[in-house]
C-alpha cells in the first residue's frame, strides 16, 4: 500500500534488500561486534559502553576465591557478553572452609585488587557491595551502632504513692547490649504531662510521688534490634546498622578507611542492597532530632506514638515522625556514605525500596538508583511459560520500577540500574523466553543498566552444578543454557545501548504525595517495600492517574516535595537539575495532605512559567506542630487561586508567566495545552522514549497476544526513521511520511518482538532499506530424517538418534536423554526446488528452551526466546539445503536425576538452599521438563515492499 504523505523516505532511498548480520560467536567481545555492526549498518547502533553490556552480582561463597579461578571465570563471563560484576561475599560451601578468606583482610584486598586488574583486562568493570551478605553490618559495629528500637514500658501509679519498682528494662538481652533510658513521661487522668526524665536515679529509682491523680507513666529506652547481617560472610558477622546514627555510620566506614585509605582498588560502585533493616524504628539522638527537625518535643507524644488509635492526632504524630526518620537516613547515611565514595574517586549505586523515606529522595541521593525485581509478571504472549507454582505474592509493578528511574531523570543521573530476575521463577526452570518480556518490562520503566541476580563463584574442581546461591538464577557456565548465553546479552546489550544514549524524554512530573503515605496510624516505622505496594501504593489515587497516563501514551516521572524546591522554569520547561532533562509540564493528582511549603512552590513555579494541572486542591496540611497556623497559611493560598470556567469540566488561573489548571480529567487538560499523548500506544505497543542530537529513539515492544503490522504517528517531524532490532542487529531505512508535527511510520512486530526506531529531522544516507514482508505464502515444513547428536553436557551423553517426527528428549528411547541438560544437535537436509521469494523466514516452532540456527554451514544466529523465527533468505539456495540447530534445554531434568539418585550437591552453612518458598530444595518430585526441538519446522515464503517500492519509481 502506498502511503500519499509530503515525504517518504523509504522511496528516496531504498533500492536493495537488507543485509542480514550474522550473530557473534561466544568468543566474540561484545565490542568487537558492535563494531562489526556498525560498518555494516551505517553506524546507526550508538556506540557500546561497558555499562551497556548486562553486568552480574558476582556472589563470592565464603569469599573462597583464588586467583586462577578468577580469571578463567572473568575470561568466561567476558565472552559471553557481560560487562562488569559486582562482588557479593555471602556465606560459604561446608568442606571448603579452609579456603575461605576473611573479608577486607589484606589477603581479601589483595584478591580484590586482582579481580579488578583481571576484569579490566577482559575489558570489564568490578563493583562491589560495602558489606556481606544485608544490610550494612559486621564486627566493628558495636552494640551503641547498631540498629535500634524504641522500647517502651509503662506503669501506673495513684497520688500519695511511690513507684515500688525501678524504671530499668525489662528483657535480660536488651539489657545484655546496653539499653539506655531516654525518657520517662507521666501522664494524668486529668489530661497533665510531665517530663520526669530527670528524676530516675541511675539505679532506677524514680524520685517522685504525685500528689493526686492517677498516673500513666511511660518509660521510653534505646533499645537495639538486635538484627545481624543476613547471609554473612567470614569476617563481615555482626550487627546490623544503625543507618540514622552520623557517629554510627562513621564508625562502620572506619573499618573500609583502613582497608582501602584512600584508593579505591578499582572497584567503579560501592553498592548497598535493599534495606531490609527490620524494627529498626529508633535512634539514640531521636528526640534532640525531632524537636530540631519538626520543631516540637516529641516525648511529650511518648503516649501517641506507641499508639495504634485510629485518631487524627496519632496519624499526625505518625507522619512527622516518619518524615524525620527518613530525613536522618538520608543525612546521616547516604550523604557520609556518598562523600566516602568520591572521595576514592568511585561512586555509590542503591536500592532505596525498603527504606523509612522518602524513596525518590532516597534514590536521588546516589551516583546510580537502583530498582528490583522480584518474582515474574503475566505476559499474554502464545507459548509463554509461566508455572504457577512460581508466581509470587506480588507480581513486578512498572510503576514501583520507576520510583528508580524518576529518581535519576529527575536529578540528572544517566543511568539507572536493577537487580533482575531475582526469583523469577523455580532454580533450573528459567529460560530466556522467560526472561527477555521481564527485562523489557524493566527497560519501559526507565531502567537501562541491568544486573543479573545472578552469577556464583564456583571453582573448577567443584562437581557440577558447582556452587549455587539460593536466591540467584543460576546463570553459571554450568548451566545448561550458557553456551547460547551471548545471543542474549547480545540483544539487551542493543537495547541498553540506546537507552543510554542522550537523555530520557518525559514530558509530564507527577507529583508524589508522600504525606499521604506516612498519615497512618497504625505501626511506627514504615519502610516503604517492594512487596507491600498492594498496601501503600495500589490503592492511590497517585498510582492510577500514573497508569493512565502511561497506558493513553504519556511518558512521565515522578518528583517529590523536596525535588520540586530545588525546581526552577526555563522557557516555560519545568527544569529540576542543571543536567536534567526538562519538562513540559506539572501534574498534581489527588491528595489529602500537602506541605505549605509545597504548595507555595507549585504556585511560584506557576508564576516563573510552568503549566500546573492540578487534579484537586489538597484538602489539609501534613503533621501536628502548628497546625492551625498552618491550615490557616493553606487556606489562604487555595484562596488566593482565582480560576475562570474553561469548560469541559477545566478551571483555569493565568499567573505570572504561567497558569495553573484545575480539572478532575487530566488528559484533557494536557489535550488542551497541546501535551500529546503517544498514539502508537492505542495499538498496545509499549514505549519508552531518548532525546538525542537532532531526534529521538523510540524503544517498542509487543506484549500483546498478536502481531501488529501497521502504520503508528510519532511526536516528532522526522526526515528520517530507521529501524533498528534489537534482536537480530539487522537495521534499514522506514517506510515513513510527515505530516505537520507528526511521522507516520510502518511497524511488523510479532508477539513477544521489540524494536528500536530512530527517528531524526535529518536524513540517513547510505542505509539499506529495511525489507516488509507481505504476501506470506503456504509454509513448507521441514519433514524428512533429522540427524540428533548430543554435543555437551550431563550426566551422560544420551546415545545419536534418527527421528522422523520431532519429540523431547524425555521421550527418546535412551532413559539417559530424560536426565540430561546440555545442548543437543539436529541437522537435516531438505529440498527447495527453486527459490523465487523475496525472502524466507525460518519458524523453528516449539523450542525448549534456545537455540542457535546455522543454513548451509552459515550462522544464522541465536533465537533464544518467543517468537524462534529468523530471516533466512540470504542463506538458502535452489535444491538441497542443510539445517543444523543446537538446542539448549534447561538444567531441571538434570537435577532432577540427581535428587531421586539422592546425589548430595548442595551443602552450604546459613539458609542453605532452598525453593521458591523458602523451604527445602527437592526436585526429586518435578515432572521431566520438555526438552529440545520439538517444531513444527517451517519455512515461508514472502514478497517484500522493496520490490512494490522498486516498480513505484518506476512508474
Amino acid at each position: 500500500m502506498m502511503h500519499k504523505k509530503k515525504s517518504f523516505t523509504a522511496l528516496a532511498l531504498c533500492v536493495v534488500l537488507l543485509t542480514n548480520c550474522r550473530q557473534p560467536q561466544a568468543s566474540d567481545t561484545i565490542a568487537e561486534t558492535a563494531v562489526a555492526k556498525q560498518s555494516q549498518n551505517a553506524a546507526v547502533w550508538p556506540e557500546v559502553k561497558k555499562e551497556a553490556r548486562p553486568w552480574t552480582r558476582w556472589w563470592w561463597m565464603g569469599s573462597a576465591v583464588d586467583e586462577q579461578n578468577i580469571e578463567k571465570l572473568l575470561k568466561e563471563y567476558a565472552a559471553a557478553g557481560i560487562g562488569g560484576v559486582e562482588i557479593a561475599p555471602i556465606y560459604g560451601a561446608m568442606g571448603h572452609e579452609s579456603r575461605y578468606i576473611d573479608f577486607l583482610s589484606p589477603k581479601w584486598m589483595d584478591i580484590l585488587n586482582f579481580t579488578t586488574q583481571k576484569a579490566g583486562e577482559f575489558g570489564m568493570t568490578v563493583d562491589m557491595t560495602q558489606g556481606t551478605g544485608w544490610p550494612f553490618g559486621g564486627p566493628q559495629v558495636k552494640p551503641e551502632h547498631a540498629a535500634s528500637r524504641l522500647i517502651v514500658q509503662t506503669y501506673n501509679l495513684k497520688g500519695g504513692k511511690s513507684l515500688q519498682e525501678n524504671i530499668i528494662v525489662k528483657d535480660a538481652k536488651q539489657r545484655e547490649v546496653g539499653a539506655t533510658l531516654a525518657a520517662v513521661m507521666a501522664y494524668s487522668d486529668k489530661g497533665d504531662v510531665l517530663n520526669l526524665t530527670d528524676k530516675v536515679m541511675p539505679s532506677g529509682k524514680l524520685n517522685w510521688i504525685p500528689k493526686t491523680g492517677n498516673w500513666t507513666l511511660y518509660a521510653a529506652f534505646n533499645g537495639k534490634t538486635r538484627q545481624m547481617v543476613k547471609r554473612a560472610a567470614p569476617g563481615g558477622v555482626g550487627y546490623t546498622l544503625n543507618h540514622l546514627s552520623e557517629d554510627a555510620v562513621e564508625a562502620y566506614l572506619d573499618r573500609f578507611d583502613s582497608a582501602f585509605e584512600n584508593q579505591n582498588y578499582g572497584v567503579r560502585a560501592f553498592y548497598n542492597d535493599s534495606y531490609e533493616v527490620y524494627g529498626a524504628d529508633w535512634s539514640p539522638a531521636f528526640f534532640e532530632e525531632f524537636q530540631k527537625r519538626r520543631g516540637y518535643d516529641l516525648r511529650l507524644y511518648l503516649r501517641e506514638l506507641v499508639s495504634e488509635a485510629h485518631t487524627e492526632t496519632v496519624a499526625r504524630l505518625k507522619s512527622d515522625y516518619r518524615e524525620t526518620m527518613g530525613e536522618m537516613l538520608l543525612d546521616n547515611f547516604y550523604k557520609p556514605w556518598n562523600a566516602w565514595a568520591h572521595q576514592r574517586n568511585s561512586i555509590t549505586k542503591n536500592q532505596a525500596h525498603g527504606s523509612p523515606g522518602n524513596l525518590l529522595d532516597l534514590y536521588a541521593a546516589v551516583d546510580i538508583p537502583e530498582c528490583e525485581t522480584f518474582g515474574s509478571s503475566y505476559f499474554p504472549i502464545p507459548g509463554l511459560r509461566r508455572d504457577s507454582a512460581d508466581v509470587r505474592n506480588v507480581d513486578p509493578d512498572p510503576i514501583m520500577l520507576k520510583f528508580a528511574s524518576s529518581a535519576a531523570h529527575v536529578s540528572g543521573k544517566n543511568l539507572v540500574s536493577s537487580e533482575t530476575f531475582t526469583w523469577l521463577g523455580e532454580h533450573f526452570k528459567t529460560s530466556y523466553s522467560q526472561m527477555k518480556p521481564e527485562v523489557e518490562q524493566v527497560f519501559l520503566s526507565g531502567v537501562n543498566h541491568v544486573f543479573y541476580h545472578g552469577v556464583t563463584y564456583s571453582p573448577e574442581d567443584v562437581a557440577w552444578p558447582g556452587w549455587l546461591f539460593y536466591a540467584s538464577l543460576n546463570l553459571t557456565p554450568a548451566n545448561s543454557l550458557w553456551p547460547q548465553f551471548s545471543g542474549f546479552n547480545n540483544y539487551i546489550t542493543r537495547v541498553q545501548s540506546v537507552l543510554q544514549a542522550g537523555k530520557s524524554d518525559n514530558e509530564i512530573l507527577v507529583y508524589w504525595p508522600i504525606y499521604d503515605v506516612w498519615s497512618k496510624p497504625e505501626g511506627m516505622e514504615m519502610l516503604i517495600k517492594v512487596h507491600d505496594i498492594d498496601e501503600w501504593l495500589h490503592p492511590t489515587q497517585f498510582y492510577k492517574q500514573s497508569k493512565k497516563l502511561m497506558e493513553a501514551g504519556y511518558s512521565l516521572d515522578f518528583v517529590s516535595d523536596k525535588m520540586l524546591q530545588d525546581a526552577s522554569v526555563e522557557n516555560g520547561q519545568i527544569m529540576t537539575a542543571a543536567t536534567a532533562p526538562s519538562h513540559k509540564v506539572l501534574v498534581i493528582p489527588q491528595s489529602r495532605y500537602m506541605s505549605v511549603a509545597t504548595f507555595e512552590r507549585i504556585i511560584k513555579l506557576a508564576n516563573e512559567g510552568a503549566t500546573v494541572i492540578v487534579e484537586e486542591l489538597p484538602a489539609d496540611v501534613p503533621g501536628l506542630h502548628e497546625l492551625e497556623a498552618r491550615r490557616q497559611r493553606l487556606n489562604q493560598l487555595k484562596q488566593s487561586l482565582t480560576f475562570t470556567d474553561a469548560g469541559s469540566g477545566t478551571r483555569q488561573m493565568k499567573t505570572g508567566k504561567g497558569e495553573i489548571i484545575l480539572s478532575e480529567n487530566v488528559q484533557q487538560a494536557l489535550a488542551d495545552k497541546g501535551i500529546q499523548r503517544e498514539a502508537l500506544a492505542d495499538t498496545g505497543l509499549k514505549f519508552t522514549r531518548r532525546q538525542i542530537d537532532g531526534g529521538k529513539y523510540y524503544y517498542l515492544v509487543n506484549h500483546t497476544p498478536n502481531t501488529i503490522d501497521t502504520t503508528i504517528p510519532l511526536n516528532i517531524a522526522a526526515a528520517s526513521v530507521v529501524l533498528m532490532d534489537p534482536q537480530s542487529g539487522n537495521t534499514g531505512l522506514a517506510i515513513s511520511s510527515t505530516e505537520k508535527d507528526k511521522t507516520n511510520v510502518r511497524v511488523q512486530m510479532k508477539s513477544g518482538e521489540a524494536l528500536v526506531l530512530r527517528a531524526t529531522t535529518n536524513q540517513t544516507p547510505g542505509l539499506l532499506a529495511w525489507k516488509y514482508l507481505e504476501n506470506a505464502g503456504a509454509p513448507t515444513e521441514v519433514k524428512g530424517d533429522w540427524a540428533l547428536r548430543f554435543i555437551k553436557g550431563g550426566p551422560e551423553l544420551p546415545a545419536e538418534q534418527k527421528l522422523t517426527q520431532l519429540k523431547s528428549w524425555t521421550e527418546l528411547p535412551d532413559k539417559k536423554a530424560e536426565a540430561f541438560s546440555g545442548t543437543g544437535e539436529y541437522t537435516i537436509t531438505f529440498d527447495l526446488p527453486s527459490k523465487n521469494a523475496d525472502e524466507y523466514v525460518l519458524d523453528l516452532g516449539k523450542v525448549n528452551e534456545s537455540a542457535n540456527v546455522w543454513i548451509n554451514g552459515q550462522e544464522v544466529g541465536v533465537l533464544f526466546g518467543i517468537p524462534f523465527q529468523a530471516r533466512v533468505g540470504q542463506y538458502l539456495k535452489p535444491g538441497k539445503n542443510t539445517l543444523k540447530v543446537q538446542v539448549a534445554n534447561l538444567m531441571a531434568n538434570r537435577i532432577r536425576d540427581m535428587d531421586q539418585k539422592k546425589i548430595e550437591w548442595r551443602k552450604y552453612h546459613e539458609i542453605n538452599f532452598v525453593n521458591i518458598d523458602y523451604k527445602p530444595f527437592d526436585a526429586s518430585v518435578w515432572k521431566p521438563m520438555p526438552s529440545g526441538l520439538l517444531g513444527p519446522v517451517t519455512i515461508r515464503p514472502y514478497s517484500t515492499t522493496s520490490t512494490s517500492v522498486v516498480s513505484a519509481l518506476k512508474d
